[in-house]
């Protein structure tokens, strides 16, 4: 089947829910100062070619017995998350751990407090910070109605300019319903929220094998690619006369919800419990 993609666009904060951030600010967790970004914002500003970004500067593969505490933090708790959620994330192992040179992050029907499920939410705010280059996250999907994986970024300075102002990147979400569709979505604008995105029609169902979801960033210029063929690019054009974010620092979270607003709520049909296994983050600049 030929891949396909619908660009969607949405300029108030009404309508169309794609809100998987929102609670990143209404529900925000104190975490150390940000660590300061990998490069200066100069680097690699200009966009090069996918195959040009060759230069690997800073990467976990998963291939150590733990989470690296180094790396990844977690946010923890329930209470919908802003988008009517019904997991409580944890910092269990029986919700994320490495083994097999994959972390796992796993949805589980089990009671959390006034929770009925628990899963997990690894980021990296105040320890590593991305700009400009390219970052690859190679990754299976789980899938089933009322699960969501997502890969997504948000702007490290969220504690001082609150979402959307600081700006999201969603490099990959997927409906667990509608295993072959990949969304991808800028979240912006201040003080209203501004969506522009695409849903791509993959041939397969993602949940099926592994891909590699990726964002190459450059000074006013994304682009996203899964195995290495684009499918979208967003501009600073694209913004309109809303403030463009994407050139600051942005920090990475993996995470699977359960339920809510993006997908619905489980069935009868949904199985638990449900992985999404990440081999990889890497993220390459070139020369």
């Amino acid at each position: 089947m030929k891949n396909s993609f619908s660009p969607f666009r949405q300029w108030t904060g009404a309508g169309f829910v794609l809100a998987l951030s929102l609670a990143g600010c209404t529900e925000k967790k104190s975490a150390p100062p940000v660590a300061p970004p990998i490069t200066s914002t100069e680097v690699n500003a200009d966009a090069r070619d996918y195959s040009q970004y060759t230069e690997l500067v800073w990467s976990d593969e998963f291939n150590g017995g733990a989470i690296d505490q180094a790396k990844w933090g977690y946010d923890l708790g329930g209470g919908g998350w802003g988008n009517n959620e019904l997991q409580a994330y944890t910092n269990s192992n029986n919700n994320a751990f490495v083994s097999g040179g994959n972390l796992t992050i796993v949805a589980r029907r089990e009671q959390s407090g006034n929770n009925a499920y628990t899963s997990a939410r690894l980021l990296s705010k105040g320890k590593q910070t991305f700009v400009f280059g390219r970052t690859d996250i190679r990754a299976k999907l789980p899938k089933g109605k009322g699960i969501w994986p997502a890969i997504w970024m948000l702007g490290a300075d969220i504690d001082q300019n609150n979402w959307p102002k600081c700006g999201e990147i969603d490099i990959m979400e997927l409906r667990g319903s509608r295993p072959n569709e990949l969304l991808s979505t800028m979240h912006f604008g201040n003080p209203t929220r501004v969506l522009v995105g695409t849903t791509s029609l993959r041939p397969t169902d993602l949940s099926t094998d592994f891909h590699i979801y990726s964002a190459v960033r450059s000074k006013d210029q994304i682009r996203f690619f899964i195995d290495g063929v684009q499918y979208f690019t967003f501009t600073s054009a694209d913004a309109g006369s809303n403030p463009y974010p994407f050139n600051n620092p942005f920090f990475m979270i993996l995470n699977v919800a359960v339920g809510g607003d993006f997908d619905g709520n489980p069935d009868a049909g949904t199985t638990f419990p449900q992985e999404m296994l990440v081999d990889y983050v890497k993220h390459f600049q070139y020369k």
